[in-house]
């Protein structure tokens, strides 16, 4: 198993993040643009623990792949999680934590344990290719977040 962990600091109050983060609309705003990334199920204005989201998602040098995702775990407020049910993982488990640092402050922990398929050449494929592009998509979502929700500070 390979796990991506990332934790940031945005200046606004948990409920905004929360809200934001709630919205399943709002994943577009998060996703690079040279993924490709479509939405294509109907979505409701919030999301709910069962809800599945199916979408399209150009991989670099993999082409197109379809992904649907469980959204489960949903602690309102705090966390929530998005487990692939369908993709190009063998296993994709998203765990997303929402703390108030101040009251003006989070912390948003980001909590990705995923592997790919193909034994041995997956364990490649992920230190060559997989591990650098993950670190570069949060890179975008963070850069997006302190964009949307402002930076914040130790």
């Amino acid at each position: 198993m390979n796990v991506l962990k990332r934790e940031i600091l945005l200046t606004a109050k948990p409920t905004e993040i929360w809200d934001f983060l709630a919205t399943p609309l709002n994943l577009n705003q998060l996703t690079p643009p040279d993924l490709d990334f479509k939405i294509l199920s109907d979505l409701p204005e919030k999301m709910y623990n069962g809800l599945m989201i199916e979408y399209e998602i150009k991989i670099p040098t993999f082409g197109t792949r379809l992904w649907l995702t469980e959204i489960k775990h949903i602690n309102p407020g705090v966390s929530f999680v998005d487990e692939q049910r369908k993709g190009p993982y063998k296993m994709w488990y998203h765990l997303h934590i929402i703390e108030e640092v101040a009251e003006t402050m989070t912390r948003m922990i980001d909590q990705v344990t995923y592997q790919l398929p193909f034994g041995r050449l997956g364990i490649l494929v992920d230190k060559i290719l997989v591990r650098n592009m993950l670190a570069n998509i949060f890179d975008y979502r963070t850069q997006k977040l302190y964009e949307l929700f402002g930076k914040g500070h130790a």
